[in-house]
């Protein structure tokens, strides 16, 4: 009679499985070995094996499929769903403004001085068109909201340029990310500034210009100050809905 298994012995079956995936370098699609082979290799029983295929499932490295030719397949984890995960485990961290502008002013300006010249024309072209929903001023907290987003984008289209680079893509999608979550759970585009849409968009053609003319250290330069001023900004915001959430809780 197969004992019944630990808690944890799904998840350490599961570590096993990803270490097949790296030593014999699986890549997205391949199938893994069969139910049967698991069993019999690892020595664990059925439920075992499902219960570690599901673990795996859920971190979004394999998929299952079902019918004629199914079974259990390597799977490549989406940004997304990356970004997604790490953002629910910061979910109930106390975050601040201060947190993520430290880590934006470490990565964002040396990310636009390594770009500095080596930008193509055609992903200029599509940088520069991006500007243009964020360039004249808003008059209501919808339309800043959507700027706000629209701004944070421009930096991630920047993020997904160094592509030789992959973690400082993911790091700087995570933080941008959770900025947007920041902002938009807490309601930081309110009060309207009518004009942060027009001086972000001045920080980005002039970054632009910097990296078309290849010059790093303007890039740097205006990429740290864009930093600066964009976090004294949402410094202000912040402090502007708590205050104005004071009230409510003293009511």
């Amino acid at each position: 009679m197969v004992k019944k298994a630990s808690p944890r012995r799904p998840y350490q079956v599961a570590e096993t499985i990803k270490c097949w995936i790296v030593d014999r370098h699986l890549k997205p699609g391949d199938r893994l070995p069969s139910e049967a082979e698991l069993i019999e290799t690892l020595n664990v029983s059925k439920g075992t094996v499902r219960e570690s295929t599901r673990v795996l499932e859920a971190q979004g490295l394999v998929e299952t499929r079902t019918g004629p030719g199914g079974g259990a397949f390597v799977k490549a984890m989406s940004d997304e769903k990356a970004v997604s995960l790490l953002s629910n485990y910061l979910f109930f961290k106390d975050i601040s403004i201060q947190d993520i502008y430290q880590i934006r002013l470490a990565l964002e300006p040396e990310l636009a001085a390594s770009l500095a010249g080596k930008v193509s024309e055609e992903d200029m072209a599509r940088l520069r068109e991006s500007l243009h929903s964020y360039a004249t001023p808003c008059e209501d907290s919808e339309t800043e909201r959507q700027q706000h987003l629209d701004s944070l984008n421009f930096h991630l289209m920047l993020a997904e340029l160094a592509g030789s680079n992959q973690l400082l893509t993911f790091i700087i999608r995570f933080t941008i990310q959770i900025l947007s979550d920041l902002t938009i759970y807490h309601r930081l585009y309110e009060p309207v500034t009518h004009d942060l849409g027009q001086t972000g968009c001045r920080y980005h053609a002039e970054i632009l210009d910097a990296i078309e003319l290849g010059d790093a250290d303007s890039a740097f330069r205006i990429m740290r100050e864009h930093m600066l001023d964009a976090q004294r900004v949402m410094n202000h915001q912040e402090a502007q809905v708590r205050r104005a959430f004071l009230p409510e809780l003293l009511a």
